[in-house]
C-alpha cells in the first residue's frame, strides 16, 4: 500500500496553489483526471481524505514571500467552502493575496449566495466558462446538477457585484465551442476573458 502523502499544496512559478478536494460538480471531458492523469506537473493531486483547514494552514509557508495563493486542484475549492474560508481569511490575516479557481457552480451546489462570504477573504475569481451553449457546455462538462449552465451564467453576472477582479475562462480548441462569443459572454457581464489552449495545463 503507497504511504505517499498527498499533495495538499503545490507551487508554480511563484504562485502556491492549494488543493483542498476531489470533489466536483462537473466532469469535464478534457479535465486530466478523467483521461488517466492525476497530476499536473509533478504533482499527484489525488486525494482520499476530506481535507480541512487543520491539514492546510501550517503548509502554507511565508505568506510574505508568495505572490498569490490559489484554491486550485482537481476539485471544486466551493465544495469544500468552510476549509477554503477558514484558509483564505488566515491567509489575509498574514498580509497574502488569494485568488480561487472555479467552475462558478457554488451558488447553484449550495443553494445560496456564497459571494458575500468569499468577498470577505478572496481577492480575485477565475471562472471556467468553457462554452458559448448550454448545449456545448453539457457536451463538454458533463454537469451533475441540471441548470448548471444558466446557473454559470448568473455567477459570472452576480461576481463583479462582490469582487474586484473576476476572470472568465474558456479553451479554445473544444468542438462546438465559439471562442470569440465566451469572450463576448465575458466582457458582457464587466469581466476580464483569458482564452486558454487545449491540452495545456497551469
Amino acid at each position: 500500500m503507497s504511504t505517499t502523502k498527498p499533495t495538499l499544496i503545490y507551487d508554480i512559478g511563484n504562485h502556491r496553489y492549494l488543493n483542498i478536494t476531489a470533489r466536483c460538480t462537473l466532469r469535464c471531458q478534457f479535465c486530466p483526471k478523467h483521461n488517466g492523469s492525476k497530476q499536473v506537473h509533478e504533482y499527484d493531486l489525488s486525494l482520499s481524505k476530506p481535507i480541512t483547514a487543520e491539514d492546510i494552514i501550517p503548509l502554507l509557508g511565508d505568506v510574505t514571500q508568495i505572490e498569490e495563493y490559489v484554491f486550485c486542484g482537481f476539485g471544486e475549492s466551493t465544495l469544500n467552502l468552510s476549509c477554503l474560508l477558514q484558509v483564505a481569511k488566515e491567509i489575509k490575516a498574514r498580509g497574502g493575496k488569494v485568488r480561487v479557481n472555479t467552475d462558478g457552480l457554488g451558488n447553484h451546489f449550495h443553494r445560496r449566495n456564497i459571494l458575500p462570504e468569499l468577498s470577505q477573504c478572496v481577492d480575485s475569481l477565475s471562472i471556467s466558462l468553457n462554452a458559448d451553449t448550454p448545449e456545448g457546455y453539457l457536451q463538454h462538462c458533463q454537469p451533475k446538477l441540471a441548470n448548471s449552465y444558466e446557473a454559470l451564467l448568473k455567477f459570472i453576472e452576480l461576481a463583479p457585484q462582490y469582487i474586484s477582479q473576476v476572470q472568465v475562462t474558456a479553451i479554445n480548441g473544444l468542438d462546438n465551442v465559439n471562442i470569440e462569443r465566451c469572450r463576448a459572454i465575458a466582457e458582457q457581464y464587466g469581466t476580464q476573458f483569458k482564452q486558454r489552449e487545449l491540452d495545456k495545463i497551469g
